[in-house]
């Protein structure tokens, strides 16, 4: 893998994270954001594949864990995105999927990510909350990130198709 695909990536994890932690708290509903670093994990997967979005995702996790304001255990979001990727890289069937299939795997997505985050939470005795109040949160997550999806994953997976065709050509 070059260094300019990879690069690519990391740069893509950044943007997602900084706009994640600095600007959508200002339109956080029920104090959930938006999950962007998700995103171009899934968008990743759609586009390159389950084992480069797996990594991709651990990488990403590891960087969400730590950015301000984190308040739980590091390794969390690494897990869950290690798994989102791995799951959506499965989903990768066709060369071009189709809008639907793009939304249904953004929300299975959203929904295993945001899950795994709270079960891993729940089992490190992190979190003292309902299952009535985590289907809230984890609801909450799964819309937020199919409103954000015609936006954010067109744009990025045009940018991983790139990054890919760069490899054939190359």
């Amino acid at each position: 893998m070059s260094l300019v695909r990879i690069l690519t990536a990391l740069a893509a994890v950044l943007v997602a994270l900084v706009l994640q932690v600095t600007v959508f708290p200002y339109v956080a509903w029920h104090g959930i954001v938006p999950n962007l670093v998700l995103l171009v994990v899934v968008a990743a997967a759609l586009t390159r594949g389950a084992q480069f979005a797996a990594v991709l995702g651990f990488g990403a996790g590891v960087v969400l864990d730590l950015a301000p304001p984190a308040d739980h255990v590091a390794g969390q979001w690494a897990l869950a995105l290690v798994v989102v990727g791995y799951v959506a890289g499965r989903m990768q069937q066709e060369v071009r999927p189709s809008a639907t299939a793009v939304v249904a795997t953004v929300a299975a997505s959203s929904f295993i990510g945001t899950s795994a985050f709270a079960l891993a939470g729940m089992l490190l005795g992190q979190a003292s909350f309902d299952v009535t109040g985590l289907l809230g949160v984890i609801v909450v997550a799964v819309v937020w990130d199919v409103l954000l999806t015609p936006f954010v994953l067109p744009p990025l997976m045009g940018m991983f198709r790139r990054l890919q065709d760069e490899r054939v050509a190359a």
